[in-house]
């Protein structure tokens, strides 16, 4: 029987260990930042579970959930699309989420050690960052005018 890959998460690589074949297999898994906005999402549905007890982080988890599902869900979608000007649509709604997230991540800091924090801000920015440089090589390929 397949093992719950989000219940409890060591680590990244251990994390990846764990993803299905089938989701390995799609050409969407070859960008980091899709595998590292995965892994977050993971890691958000772990951090939230204990807030839905006080209606402050209830709201806080809903948030986070939403915008951090929503990181790789628009890389996916615009991967799903082909390449060109929608592709990259797709890829700044994702770049808006990622900023979202860590946003939210920020507001839920009173639920959060200090050390988890750190580390769910500093996945973000390495989020932000690979998504930023896929946008800016994609929109190098696309046709000139």
């Amino acid at each position: 029987m397949p093992r719950n890959i989000v219940g409890s998460i060591a680590n990244y690589e251990e994390w990846q260990e764990n993803v299905p074949e089938r989701i390995k297999a799609e050409p969407i898994w070859k960008f980091a930042g899709y595998r590292k906005s995965s892994f977050l999402h993971d890691l958000a549905w772990v951090d939230t579970e204990s807030w839905i007890k006080d209606s402050r982080g209830r709201a806080l988890a809903n948030q986070i959930i939403r915008s951090s599902s929503s990181v790789a869900a628009n890389l996916e979608e615009g991967l799903g699309r082909g390449y060109g000007k929608e592709l990259l649509y797709f890829y700044r709604i994702s770049l808006a989420s990622a900023r979202e997230t860590k946003g939210w991540y920020f507001r839920a800091r009173r639920f959060l050690s200090e050390e988890v924090l750190e580390h769910r801000l500093a996945l973000m920015d390495e989020v932000i960052a690979l998504i930023v440089t896929e946008i800016s090589y994609q929109r190098k390929r696309l046709p000139k005018r």
